[in-house]
């Protein structure tokens, strides 16, 4: 593993008195400088296109330097959707005994899930079957719209241009539900949308600061036990082709999450547990486990 913090300004969210905040984490030699940049919205900044690379270069001019570690939200309060690709990795599909789909296998998650670095994943309290943890590349939307239209019907080689940035997700899956749902040829939303399911952040890297994206060391621990370790390379549909597909079926929108897949190693939760989710070039993405009382 190497830095946990990306070696680019990123850009966060954030509470100060009660309010939300963005913020733009700058680099330095040894812990980053965290910039507040005020009451901003974040959708209205990614449908403008200003959170690219250069764009944040700009806003750090502006910002005011933070005098304690800023309290995390998550990077994009308000998407239009939250879009997940399954079975993306050849070796987490063979470990539930199947295989990588010959079509992008897609699901939502509500919005209900998003939860923000060191917030706490709830297990329901009557739910007592198999919850498991599963870490991705998530991709943010980026694009300008001004007019609010979105965006349909774009080619692979186009792709790139919705993309304004990458950060860490966690796909966190009432398993033994999936598995129930599945048989009974049932969709995957209940198992995947319970409040608090989809941890993001806690920054997200703007994706000319990140270019190799689709090659990128990807890790998840609990406690102190790896449990999934692998890399986006190994990804069967990779970013710009997810897009494209994606655009055939629905609009997409500025401030929209795709979540890439997971790579094997998926394993089950238990109340205490705590969950780090890393990816190369990002950073961390921490979460502790408990039961709902």
């Amino acid at each position: 593993m190497s830095s946990i913090f990306p070696a680019s300004p990123a850009w966060f969210a954030h509470r100060i008195s009660g309010r939300r905040h963005l913020g733009l984490l700058v680099p330095q030699d040894e812990e980053p400088l965290y910039l507040d940049l005020g009451i901003r919205d974040e959708l209205e900044l990614l449908a403008s296109d200003q959170l690219n690379a250069e764009g944040l270069r700009r806003l750090a001019e502006s910002g005011d330097p933070m005098a304690e570690k800023p309290v995390f939200e998550a990077p994009v309060q308000r998407p239009s959707k939250i879009l997940c690709l399954g079975k993306n990795f050849a070796a987490h599909a063979a470990e539930f005994g199947s295989k990588v789909p010959e079509e992008p296998l897609f699901f939502t998650k509500l919005l209900d899930t998003l939860l923000p670095h060191r917030g706490t994943v709830v297990l329901p309290h009557w739910l007592k079957s198999r919850i498991d943890h599963e870490v991705e590349l998530a991709v943010i939307l980026g694009f300008e719209d001004l007019a609010g239209s979105g965006r349909k019907y774009v080619s692979p080689a186009d792709a790139m241009d919705l993309v304004a940035g990458y950060t860490i997700l966690n796909d966190v899956t009432a398993r033994t539900i999936q598995g129930t749902d599945r048989e009974a040829h049932k969709p995957w939303l209940r198992s995947k949308s319970f409040d608090t399911f989809c941890p993001i952040g806690p920054w997200v890297v703007a994706r000319d600061d990140l270019p190799g994206a689709n090659d990128l060391a990807i890790e998840m621990r609990l406690g102190d036990e790896l449990r999934q370790s692998s890399r986006t390379s190994l990804m069967e549909v990779d970013v710009p082709t997810a897009i494209s597909y994606l655009s055939k079926h629905c609009s997409l929108r500025p401030g929209d999450i795709i979540a890439m897949g997971t790579p094997e190693g998926v394993g089950p939760l238990e109340d205490g547990d705590q969950m780090t989710c890393y990816l190369e070039g990002i950073g961390e993405l921490i979460n502790p486990v408990r039961r709902e009382d």
